[in-house]
């Protein structure tokens, strides 16, 4: 509790000094670019699967924004270059448009929301806010939108913060944690009949996505029990012929997925509420597997074990690696935490609305550090590639929106954030301004990644490529 009483009107004059320090202007530079992409690059990819790095290079090749996504070590680099505000809190760490989405509540109520918190990390709020917008330009400019319909939809995305920030400054504390964004608020305020369209067959969609609708997808019934099928590089199974772990590797060294299992499962299951806990023990395990997912996680230790109850429901768990946040070497504040998986799980719980029931944290038998989640509950992502400028304009309003939600609960500092934006454009005009610098910054930089994959300096393989392997 707070020793003091401080009013509202103090907090936001808080905000307002901090002005004079730093003007809201001066946001619009591109930060400390004056680096070699290729030597952050390869830092960052160091403690990976060996074996599975050269697709986490090609999966990046595939466009500007896959870049962008799989590259937030070096905007948390050039972004040290640029001037804060001074109001720091726990902040998403990788906050671009594609780590929004829906997914159901324990209550079974779909919410719109951050869904990664990999990055999560103590920081500048301002932080979190510019790699939104930089995305967004980012993204508009790759799908021929031009440059004026990215600048805008960059402005968008902010002004949309600001508005919601002013509102979240006004509610008491208990009122900003309860607040959720469902989908059925946000079809309320689509602007178009589209907008409502699109929400509403991300609604029907969601209702689909389950551990019951993936098993057959993903598992095949084998003398009556449940096996996780291998497609390599995107699924396969440690210990097997299909495994791309060389063989001196520590787990493969384990002789089985029982000992791994049995090791993360006993600090896990501290780590969950009780009757979540008691609910686990009645799934018994299958199978697990290794799984590669997203672009910028390629190569981090990921797996998924198949669970089954005595009904023949399925419950499938990921359980994915957590490495020390990319944010960690360049803000001045420091996480309080030095087991990573609990970093990426209380970051969640505290910016998230409502997060996973099952999500906890764990130590392999390497001493490497995970968290665990449901892999599939009712999950969705907005398809960008399909959008034209006014549906990625309207969903840079919902990202401004679900970003102002998960500042103003994790930091309790709405009224400093919104005592320092204003009621003005100052800062919106030069969060445009930061993104359009910043999509310039992109393209340089995957264009020497490019040619750092074309020379051989960094080698970069497809899916095609591993499959083909495994088919031979």
């Amino acid at each position: 509790m707070r020793k003091h009483e401080i009013t509202l009107e103090d907090r936001i004059a808080r905000g307002v000094e901090a002005r004079k320090a730093v003007k809201r202007g001066t946001h619009d530079h591109p930060g400390k670019c004056d680096r070699d992409p290729i030597l952050l690059l390869q830092a960052n990819s160091e403690g990976r699967v060996a074996r599975l790095v050269p697709l986490r290079y090609a999966r990046m090749l595939t466009s500007p924004f896959a870049f962008f996504r799989g590259s937030a070590i070096l905007q948390a680099h050039d972004l040290s270059g640029t001037p804060d505000s001074g109001i720091y809190f726990q902040i998403c760490g990788d906050c671009h448009l594609s780590n929004f989405g829906g997914f159901a509540t324990p209550e079974r109520h779909l919410l719109f929301d951050l869904n990664d918190f990999d990055e999560t990390h103590p920081g500048p709020w301002e932080w979190d806010l510019k790699r939104l917008c930089a995305s967004f330009a980012v993204a508009a400019r790759h799908l021929g939108h031009g440059d004026v319909a990215a600048e805008e939809m960059a402005w968008t995305a902010a002004r949309t913060y600001q508005q919601y920030m002013g509102e979240y400054a006004q509610m008491g504390a208990l009122d900003v944690w309860y607040d959720q964004i469902t989908f059925d608020r946000i079809l309320e305020q689509s602007r178009t009949a589209e907008g409502r369209k699109i929400v509403k067959e991300g609604m029907a969609k969601a209702d689909r996505r389950s551990s019951e609708e993936l098993l057959p997808k993903l598992g095949v019934l084998e003398n009556g029990k449940w096996k996780i099928r291998d497609a390599p590089p995107a699924v396969f199974h440690i210990h097997s012929n299909t495994s791309l772990f060389d063989e001196v590797d520590d787990w493969v060294q384990l002789g089985g997925p029982e000992e791994l299992i049995k090791k993360l499962y006993k600090e896990y299951s501290g780590t969950i509420a009780p009757s979540h806990r008691l609910l686990l023990e009645r799934f018994s395990l299958h199978d697990m597997a290794f799984k590669v997912v997203g672009v910028g996680s390629v190569g981090t230790r990921c797996l998924v074990a198949l669970m089954m109850d005595d009904q023949g429901k399925p419950l499938f768990l990921q359980i994915k690696e957590a490495a020390t946040s990319v944010l960690a070497p360049y803000v001045k504040s420091k996480s309080p935490l030095q087991h990573q998986g609990r970093r990426v799980v209380d970051g969640q719980r505290l910016m998230q609305a409502s997060s996973d029931i099952f999500l906890g944290w764990s130590t392999g038998p390497s001493g490497r550090h995970f968290y665990l989640r449901q892999l599939r509950d009712m999950k969705v992502s907005a398809q960008v590639d399909l959008y034209d400028a006014e549906r990625l304009t309207g969903y840079a309003r919902a990202c401004g929106w679900a970003l102002a939600r998960s500042h103003a609960r994790a930091g309790g500092m709405a009224a400093e954030i919104s005592g320092y934006l204003g009621k003005s454009e100052s800062m919106a005009g030069a969060l445009g301004k930061y993104a359009m610098a910043y999509a310039a910054q992109v393209d340089i930089d995957y264009d020497a990644f490019s040619k750092a994959c074309r020379s051989g300096r960094l080698q970069a393989r497809t899916e095609a490529d591993y499959a083909a392997d495994f088919s031979v």
